[in-house]
């Protein structure tokens, strides 16, 4: 949990980094464009604004500033940032999980072995280690397997056919008849 905790905090400064040095410089581009601001910082919407004397140095008002501290106002460009932090973070996450997911559904794939599959590959002198050998091992056991069930159908139908010539339904001896009547 301790390690958990530390990647955090480091995986936080990254997406800091990305948001500060990367995002907010195209999106400042982007706002200077559309609202004439120079970055984030300078887009607020101020419900009640305060004013403070700003004074020279020899101690005379020469005129007001705007005093952020005693306005009220919302500050939208640390909501665009805390928005763009959660974004970056949310793909970041959504990724590892997409590939923790995608390694977990690789090895809930692997075939496991069975303890009779294991002697039988032993028996055979197949390597099961060697995993394109015990591919190769049961796919030929499978295509044997398929040969032997598609010759067991056929043996099966052409039976069913003897059998059906050997005891004639009500409708083959019909059909019999029907065919002799065709004919003359």
């Amino acid at each position: 949990m301790s390690v958990g905790v530390i990647v955090g905090g480091a995986f936080t400064a990254i997406v800091n980094g990305m948001g500060n040095f990367i995002l907010k410089p195209i999106v400042n581009w982007f706002l200077a464009l559309i609202f004439g601001a120079n970055s984030l910082s300078d887009i607020y919407s101020f419900l009640t604004k305060a004013y403070k004397d700003v004074v020279d140095e020899a101690g005379v008002v020469i005129g007001q500033e705007l005093d952020l501290a005693q306005s009220i106002y919302i500050d939208w460009g640390s909501f665009i940032n805390a928005i763009l932090n959660f974004l970056i973070t949310a793909f970041v996450l959504f990724a590892i999980v997409k590939v923790i997911n995608k390694s977990r559904e690789n090895a809930s794939n692997a075939k496991k072995l069975t303890r009779e599959q294991k002697a039988e590959l032993k028996a055979n002198g197949v390597n099961r280690r060697d995993k394109a050998a015990v591919e190769a091992y049961f796919a030929e056991k499978q295509r044997l397997a398929d040969e032997a069930a598609a010759a067991e159908a056929a043996a099966a139908a052409e039976k069913a056919k003897l059998d059906r010539e050997a005891n004639p339904t009500t409708e083959d001896l019909l059909k019999l008849i029907l065919a002799e009547l065709k004919k003359n």
